[in-house]
């Protein structure tokens, strides 16, 4: 029978200053919601999320501001006039993650926190070793586990040489 590993549950990014890698973006332009998912060097996610759309269909502000401060810190241009969402895809960002607790509204209770980015700066790396998820996350891998890798010997009968870390050209293409 299958074994199925254990997670220690959601946890929020502890506060503090990340440098964290945009892997997806999406924009839905119906209902003018953009959704930035973000990693940082240890792996820990993060989703940013932005409702560019006001009920009456006209656009709201402030997260227009936000999204744009958001956009032009990433890529590290301030010029910019219009970006598609998905152009984020693979850029970095610095950020200072805050959480926000209180009260929850369907059972007073207990608490919420919202875990939300401040102070934003424009990266272009990890500013620590990372982790091969940080690397890796993509549309593509996100959701699915990585399988024990089984050790098989060489055909040759030699030692296989030791892994010496992580071979960042070839991740980087």
């Amino acid at each position: 029978m299958s074994r199925i590993p254990m997670t220690s549950g959601f946890v929020p990014i502890a506060e503090g200053t990340y440098v964290f890698r945009i892997w997806d973006a999406k924009y839905d332009e119906e209902f003018g919601k953009i959704e930035i998912k973000l990693v940082n060097a240890k792996g820990a996610t993060h989703t940013e999320k932005f409702s560019i759309k006001n009920n009456d269909d006209t656009y709201n502000e402030g997260a227009m501001n936000a999204f744009s401060f958001f956009a032009k810190t990433a890529m590290n241009d301030f010029t910019l006039e219009d970006i598609d969402p998905e152009e984020l895809i693979g850029h970095y960002i610095e950020a200072e993650v805050l959480h926000r607790t209180q009260p929850n509204k369907n059972d007073p209770s207990k608490t919420v926190t919202f875990v939300n980015l401040g102070d934003k700066s424009p990266a272009d790396g990890f500013d620590e070793e990372p982790v091969e998820r940080a690397l890796t996350l993509s549309r593509e891998t996100a959701g699915k586990s990585t399988p024990k890798a089984t050790a098989t010997p060489p055909k040759d009968n030699t030692p296989a040489e030791p892994k010496k870390g992580l071979d960042l050209d070839a991740l980087l293409g």
